[in-house]
């Protein structure tokens, strides 16, 4: 049995390393939400998919900033799992799906322009931690959000000095329309905590390259705005064998996100990047119980960790949060009534 559900937890990281490496021509936004929600079927998950027409309507306009970019529809892909109906606890994973990213009008330099199909891999890497917790019957509760979308130039593109209003209602100056996926998010996370009733969240993106800068390509970057949730992290990085270091969240950084224009600006003033993305973030988190992972630098593999590992996407995280599941459910009943 526990070969069974080591394997069915291998399978996963295998499809989202297969999602990561494929390239963004055979990888619309519409083709990547089928490819997370179909390997559901047949079990107890329910997935929704919300095209560019229904986002307008719900008021997504964070997300639809970046994917109103592009021909393709964006779209939000949603999968719920519900193996512990008992439980009022809901864990909220938010992903990253971002197709393409061209860097819009801040457009990337030719040198980082290899990269940029593997920008959906915190997205790819959420909903394959949710199949794997639901192949194996795990008692948990995760609801999986995942804005897909591509970012491109168009003639309907953000550019820097628009300011555009969150479906948090949260207004946001936009400086650099690479700094895309932290809109995205910032609806991915007021979603999962006004509509799916999420109690926990965690997001999970490979959101800045400042992040490289900071911890190579050994460790994911964190954020946690609750000491015990951060807690549960760690036991879960002892089980899946992954490296994870918690970044400072001082207030004083907040005053590099400070806008005079809107409630907040998506870029920093003056460095330390990979700090403010995440900063940026938990402003949308209602505050609930929040981690923010940044796999920007492990989610490719450059040798250094796993050196059985053929060159590609590593399928980071997905182990680990599957454990992460499993950990905060198991707390949870520990805990007195």
């Amino acid at each position: 049995q526990d070969l069974q559900l080591g394997w069915t937890l291998a399978e996963s990281i295998l499809r989202t390393r297969s999602l990561v490496n494929r390239p963004a021509n055979l990888l619309t936004p519409e083709r990547l939400a089928t490819a997370l929600t179909e390997p559901c079927a047949g079990l107890p998950v329910e997935t929704q998919c919300y095209d560019r027409g229904t986002l307008h309507e719900l008021g997504l306009e964070a997300f639809l900033a970046v994917g109103d970019s592009s021909g393709h529809s964006p779209v939000l892909a949603v999968l719920r799992y519900t193996g512990a109906p008992d439980s009022a606890e809901r864990l909220g994973l938010v992903g990253k799906g971002v197709t393409v990213d061209t860097g819009g009008y801040c457009l990337k330099p030719a040198s980082s322009m290899a990269g940029i199909k593997g920008d959906m891999a915190g997205g790819a890497a959420a909903a394959a931690a949710l199949r794997a917790l639901a192949a194996n019957g795990v008692p948990v509760n995760v609801t999986v959000v995942v804005p897909v979308c591509e970012n491109r130039i168009s003639d309907s593109s953000m550019v820097p000095g628009d300011v555009i209003t969150s479906f948090s209602g949260k207004t946001i100056e936009i400086l650099n329309s690479d700094a895309e996926g932290r809109l995205i998010l910032a609806d991915g996370l007021a979603w999962a905590a006004e509509r799916e009733g999420c109690t926990h969240l965690v997001d999970i993106a490979t959101l800045t390259g400042a992040i490289c800068a900071m911890l190579g390509f050994v460790t994911t970057g964190v954020m946690a705005s609750d000491n015990g949730f951060y807690d549960c992290l760690l036991c879960a990085a002892e089980r899946s064998g992954e490296k994870f270091w918690r970044m400072p969240d001082d207030a004083e950084y907040e005053t590099l996100i400070e806008s005079d224009y809107a409630d907040v600006r998506n870029t920093s003033k003056d460095g330390c990047g990979a700090i403010t993305a995440g900063l940026f973030l938990r402003h949308f988190t209602e505050g609930l119980p929040w981690l923010h992972l940044d796999i920007a630098g492990t989610a490719d593999n450059k040798g250094y960790v796993w050196e059985h590992q053929v060159p590609g996407a590593t399928g980071t995280a997905v182990s680990t949060l599957y454990h992460l599941a499993q950990i905060l459910f198991e707390t949870s009943e520990e805990e007195p009534a």
